[in-house]
């Protein structure tokens, strides 16, 4: 089972966690990403994040279609916060349930690589001293 979102809503690594977990669930793995309160040498005070939110749902799909090509999963999550957001929040959430560990763990790395790499979502880095967008991705 898949699971994407995209919501202004604070994420729960809890849930993604209880979301993905099965009885033929032997590992799951668990990428958290974190509002830092650094970028480049400077002090950062908050984060704005914006989707074109039919477009990124969709890629995110595809993100998870590929992964059950190319892994045996049980289940995915894929989820990303958008608004403002303070340091130490919690901007994007994947989790990967599988039979064996290596599944999860290969699954895992490739989802938020291809979201970073493919998914249209976009940051404002708000700093001490002025702002810049940047993409999520590369």
């Amino acid at each position: 089972m898949t699971y994407i979102e995209i919501s202004e809503n604070p994420l729960d690594v809890k849930t993604c966690i209880d979301m993905v977990l099965t009885p033929e669930t032997g590992g799951i793995n668990v990428f958290v990403g974190s509002v830092r309160n650094i970028t480049k040498g400077k002090k950062v005070v908050r984060l704005e994040f914006e989707a074109y939110r039919s477009m990124a749902l969709k890629e995110m799909k595809k993100i998870a279609e590929s992964i059950e090509m190319k892994w045996p999963v049980l289940n995915i999550v894929i989820h990303h916060r958008t608004g403002v957001l303070s340091v130490g929040e919690i901007p994007v959430i994947i989790a990967v349930s599988a039979a064996h560990r290596d599944a999860a763990f290969s699954a895992c790395q490739f989802a938020i690589d291809q979201l970073k790499e493919k998914v249209p979502i976009w940051k404002k880095e708000i700093f001490e001293d002025g702002e810049e967008w940047v993409s999520a991705h590369p």
